[in-house]
């Protein structure tokens, strides 16, 4: 698919920046945008109509945030080929649909080691869902377009107003600075329990 039509989005960010700007932008284009927590939180308070991840997965967030994304309903929407007809033909079976923008960033963990936190609360600032989202929409950026960081928004709005859609190049780029980004991150990990002492 060359240039993809944003349809519906997922929006779940540490970083606020320019959230609401963004949703804004999302929403006078008739996109639906679902989300959690905390950036439902904001979107609403912004006047931004918002869905709950838990509407998606008919399943609460549970275990203090751990597990909320982490679901088939959510996932099958972000991994299927747009170009599939079994694909599509699954989905609909399932009664799912596709998502067409990952927009996610990660918990701050150099936050938690600067912050010199105990083992056990730096722990807790290791992101697994968001990490899990964006590579999940990266590996799949023929159909799924991802944003990774707020410095992107602005040129993300414009690709879309360019092309009425998000063109291969753009989700192509976005997606190789997922997976560096994601690979950093759990280098960052790494790191900080190879070097950690109790």
């Amino acid at each position: 698919m060359e240039i993809l039509p944003i349809k519906r989005a997922i929006l779940s960010v540490t970083d606020k920046s320019g959230l609401p700007e963004l949703a804004q932008f999302l929403q006078k284009q008739g996109v639906e945008i679902i989300s959690t927590g905390g950036t439902k939180r904001i979107l609403e308070q912004n006047g931004i109509k918002v869905i709950s991840i838990s509407e998606i997965t008919n399943f609460p967030e549970i275990l203090d945030g751990r597990v909320k994304t982490l679901h088939p309903h959510v996932h099958a929407g972000i991994l299927a080929d747009k170009d599939n007809p079994q694909h599509h033909e699954t989905l609909k079976t399932l009664n799912l649909d596709f998502f067409d923008l990952i927009c996610v960033n990660l918990y701050n963990f150099k936050m938690a080691i600067d912050q010199s936190l105990s083992l056990r609360d730096a722990i807790e600032q290791i992101d697994i869902g968001g990490p899990t989202l964006l590579r999940a929409g990266a590996k799949n950026f023929h159909s799924v377009c991802v944003l990774p960081d707020p410095k992107f928004y602005s040129e993300f709005q414009q690709e879309y107003l360019k092309h009425q859609g998000i063109s291969i190049d753009f989700r192509k780029k976005m997606a190789a600075y997922t997976f560096n980004l994601t690979s950093n991150y759990d280098r960052m990990i790494s790191d900080y329990l190879s070097h950690h002492t109790s």
